[in-house]
């Protein structure tokens, strides 16, 4: 399993103190079938709790990845629960053109977005 977060995503994640170690937790129990919710087109809503406290007053973060022979997840936005609900209709249908563009690349097409700053490889010691 790789584990990748977007550009954008990174700097969220920095500035609300979520760790690479939570990302990858809540990687692992995505690939469990352990997700909120299946927003289709490869989108999934996950949970992480905020540092020191639950999930119920944690985040939402909008994954990408295969639910079937997953070899690759890609965390795409997040966002503080008490700040909204939900992503829009038009939140959800570019993030979906950018999972599925993530999901069906090839390995050469990873690494060279690797290699220009858009995505960041977790080490999640599998």
């Amino acid at each position: 399993m790789k584990v990748f977060k977007g550009k954008q995503f990174g700097r969220w994640a920095s500035s609300e103190y979520i760790s690479d170690s939570d990302l990858c937790i809540a990687a692992k129990e995505a690939f469990a079938g352990q997700i909120e919710a299946d927003l289709g087109g490869y989108l999934f809503k996950k949970r992480i709790a905020r540092s020191g406290g639950g999930k119920s007053g944690g985040y939402r973060t909008i994954l990408g990845f295969r639910k079937s022979n997953a070899d690759r997840i890609f965390f795409l936005h997040g966002f503080p629960k008490n700040a909204r609900a939900n992503i829009s209709s038009r939140e959800q249908e570019a993030l979906s053109t950018v999972a599925g563009g993530l999901v069906n690349a090839s390995d050469e097409q990873i690494e060279a977005l690797k290699g220009r700053g858009g995505i960041l490889e977790l080490e999640c010691g599998q």
